[in-house]
């Protein structure tokens, strides 16, 4: 007879416990750290601690970084990292690719390696709390912002650029099955990237853990308030921070869960979009100088060379290519009820960097400089109602900036604006409950990189409870 196992010393929680837990945490203001007014002092007390500089340099400044004599391609020399190639896009909308379609060519980032976005939770008090990292990114406007525990490509935690150890990323390659919160592989920007992924973690741990002078550690209702300072909280962070499982506090949505996917699967379906890398050299409409790859128009964005110096960063000085935007961006959910029950205008987005042609996007996500030329009905659908919105509509807004280890000053503002009962669903849009794109969230290349920004937002205010006016 076999013996019998015994039983585990930790339990497994579902997402039930997880969700119980979330909601306290998400309920709770006052941190075992610091409050919550003092962070933003002590972001910039880091700032002031530690030796930051970015300053662009003309491409031939660029160190162990080379154009290829035949591609044109900017590569790392250990061939790591990530590369700038040409990206070509033929974008036919309808079932056989009858319809209308665009065609385009750009530079692209390729960048194969799947990097670790984890951060650290563990309960003081019988809360959760989540140990965030004041780190410095060269492309952030104000250089330092919260971050996850650890942020790191597979290039910077095998240290291919000869720098020091990541810290705590024991916890994350491999992470403890038994202490898993989330762990999913979520997209990057599909118009920037070619099917960039980074895998977002959140595990638990009951350990002792080192506190180093650029780590805190916070409260969900803390990072709540937080979202609502400009540039504060960075792009990865609210990337993980999504993938929350929290309770669907408002049941009863428009389209069922099998709608919903439904309609998303024949969204993918519909759009035939056709994107291969090709050389950089043939990337036509762009035009390279000494310092920058732009376009002939001037829209759009740059690519751009830096050299950085970062006092606390695991290598301290460096160079690279960034990408720069050309204006800055408005990312917004139209929002209303439906029988009561909060909804938000998803859009059926397709991009050619995508894995898989489609994910839900935001109601509007651009940047309105690249079409202040073009006449209204060629603009993106809903954008003239979000720039005119009356403040009285807005529910939510600051300015957020996109990741910074890839993108130099790359803005946008982001919002939540109350639609009327008028508004409609056209086609390539649906109206969703937030609880229906958390539960996406929980699955990879459902749910786009700023809607997950502004789900992060949403679902951390609304966690918390009511304050009286």
């Amino acid at each position: 007879m076999l013996p019998l196992l015994a039983p585990r010393a930790v339990r497994p929680r579902d997402d039930r416990d997880h969700a119980d837990r979330i909601a306290l945490s998400a309920a709770t203001t006052d941190g075992v750290h610091m409050p919550t007014k003092d962070v933003r002092l002590w972001i910039d007390e880091r700032r002031e601690a530690n030796v930051f500089h970015v300053e662009r340099i003309p491409f031939a400044e660029l160190d162990q970084w080379r154009f290829e004599d035949v591609t044109g391609n900017l590569v790392h020399s250990s061939g790591r990292f990530f590369a700038i190639e040409g990206l070509h896009v033929v974008e036919a909308d309808g079932p056989h690719g009858d319809g209308p379609y665009r065609e385009w060519r750009q530079p692209v980032i390729k960048q194969p390696e799947v990097g670790i976005l984890g951060i650290l939770a563990k309960e003081f008090g019988g809360v959760l709390h989540f140990l965030m990292q004041a780190k410095m990114e060269p492309g952030n406007p104000n250089l330092v912002q919260l971050s996850p525990t650890v942020q790191a490509t597979r290039s910077n935690y095998t240290k291919a650029h000869g720098g020091t150890n990541v810290k705590l990323i024991e916890y994350f390659a491999p992470p403890d099955p038994e202490r898993i919160i989330v762990d999913v592989l979520q997209a990057e920007q599909g118009s920037w990237f070619f099917r960039k992924s980074n895998r977002n973690m959140i595990v638990e741990t009951v350990d002792d853990v080192p506190m180093w002078d650029d780590f805190c550690w916070l409260t969900l209702g803390q990072i709540a308030e937080l979202m609502h300072e400009d540039e504060t909280i960075n792009m990865n962070a609210r990337s993980v921070l999504s993938c929350l499982p929290y309770h669907d506090e408002a049941p009863g949505a428009l389209l069922s869960d099998v709608q919903l996917l439904s309609w998303f699967t024949n969204e993918r379906s519909r759009h035939d979009v056709r994107a291969r890398r090709i050389p950089l050299t043939d990337v036509c409409g762009w035009k390279q100088g000494v310092e920058a790859i732009e376009h002939e128009d001037g829209r759009y964005f740059k690519v751009l060379a830096v050299a950085v110096k970062g006092s606390n960063r695991e290598k301290i000085s460096w160079t690279q290519p960034l990408l720069e935007s050309v204006g800055t961006g408005v990312v917004a959910f139209l929002v209303r009820e439906i029988d009561g029950v909060p909804h938000v205008l998803v859009h059926a987005r397709a991009d050619g960097g995508f894995l898989d042609t489609v994910e839900l996007a935001p109601t509007v996500q651009c940047t309105p400089q690249n079409y202040a030329h073009l006449p209204a009905e060629s603009r993106p659908p809903f954008l003239d109602f979000v720039l005119n919105a009356p403040r009285s509509r807005i529910r939510y807004e600051a300015m957020h900036s996109e990741e910074g280890g890839r993108f130099l000053n790359v803005r946008a503002r982001y919002l939540a604006i109350e639609a009327d009962d008028t508004v409609e669903a056209p086609p390539g849009y649906a109206w969703v409950t937030p609880g229906q794109l958390t539960a996406l969230t929980r699955h990879g290349h459902y749910v786009n990189v700023e809607a997950r920004t502004l789900l992060a937002c949403i679902n951390a205010a609304t966690a918390q409870p009511q304050r009286e006016a």
